[in-house]
């Protein structure tokens, strides 16, 4: 996995809440068992009219959207079913965080095991943050070590953050690679058995 310190990115917006996890990865592309290829079906049914053109309506076909990194929503972002293939898709798609007043307990755990950044942030700041994205030059700076999000115009909001989940994600862990770490004491502990 890749770490995550510090990241600046462009903002996208979606101003909707309760964003479930079949409009973010819908269940006919979940056959797929390797972690990448999904950010092409990314809110697919929001994406695409029915004859598989882009919705020019879609907030992320817009084209001050294009090359966000930071995806910026309301509460409750990831209901619904618990599928690891949401925020596979989200990384995938190119976003390194999400920012939401509130997320669904299974998606946000999902999100941190796959060096997602979930941040939760009070709804004034989200509000500010939606209209801010409304921009095409609109850009956040989120220093995981600080725990703060800010931009170069004043605004900054700190956020928490589980510290096991923070180191992981700063050394671009997942829980295998942290067993790794205690590989030499596995292996002397086995030793010591035989």
């Amino acid at each position: 996995m890749e770490p995550f310190v510090v990241h600046k990115g462009k903002v996208a917006g979606l101003d909707r809440a309760n964003i479930d996890t079949d409009q973010i990865i819908p269940k006919q592309f979940l056959k797929r068992i390797e972690r990448t290829g999904f950010g092409q079906f990314l809110f697919y049914d929001w994406r695409y009219l029915s004859d598989g053109t882009p919705n020019p309506h879609f907030e992320l076909n817009r084209p001050e959207n294009e090359g966000a990194t930071i995806l910026v929503a309301n509460e409750n972002f990831g209901c619904g079913s618990s599928r690891e293939h949401a925020p596979w898709a989200l990384a995938d798609y190119g976003f390194r965080a999400i920012i939401a007043p509130s997320f669904a307990d299974i998606f946000y755990n999902n999100c941190l095991k796959n060096s997602l950044l979930p941040i939760k942030l009070p709804k004034e700041d989200v509000a500010y943050l939606l209209k801010q994205a409304e921009r095409a030059d609109y850009e956040l700076t989120i220093s995981l070590e600080q725990q703060v999000v800010f931009d170069d115009e004043g605004f900054t909001s700190s956020f928490d953050i589980d510290p096991y989940r923070k180191q992981l994600l700063l050394k671009g862990w997942d829980e295998i690679d942290l067993t790794f770490v205690y590989e030499p004491y596995i292996i002397a502990y086995e030793k010591a058995r035989s």
